[in-house]
């Protein structure tokens, strides 16, 4: 697999799409990270570390809202292994009028736009949710 982390998204928007309750997504450090930041940004419902057969893999459970849209509006990977974008704290951007999340790599690990510009820290730009 040459991109983890956009297979990662593509499984949660296509299993939002068709309404499945749950996701199971191959376990990385960086993935587990991420998913901590979708549960506290209030994307996801919750996430759990399982094992079958040796590996490790996450089991995420998606969010709806009463009329069962998912609360996901979109997902989008910026950087990628071909083409990595990096940007300062200063110039980190703010997606949906600030309804969204960018999810940046740092020195410190993976943190929000709004988490890094309060710690002055730039990095790669992982990926968009809103």
């Amino acid at each position: 697999m040459t991109d983890p982390i956009a297979d990662m998204l593509i499984r949660i928007k296509n299993s939002q799409e068709v309404k499945q309750d749950t996701v199971d997504i191959p376990h990385s450090k960086m993935k587990e990270s991420m998913t901590k930041i979708f549960v506290e940004e209030g994307y996801v419902k919750k996430f759990e570390v399982l094992k079958r057969m040796g590996k490790k893999h996450l089991r995420l459970t998606l969010k709806y809202n009463q009329k069962r849209a998912g609360v996901i509006r979109g997902l989008k990977r910026v950087s990628t292994p071909g083409r990595r974008i990096y940007s300062e704290a200063k110039s980190l951007s703010s997606i949906q009028a600030g309804f969204g999340t960018v999810i940046i790599s740092t020195s410190k690990g993976l943190l929000t736009d709004d988490a890094a510009r309060l710690q002055k820290l730039g990095g790669e730009v992982l990926c968009y949710i809103w």
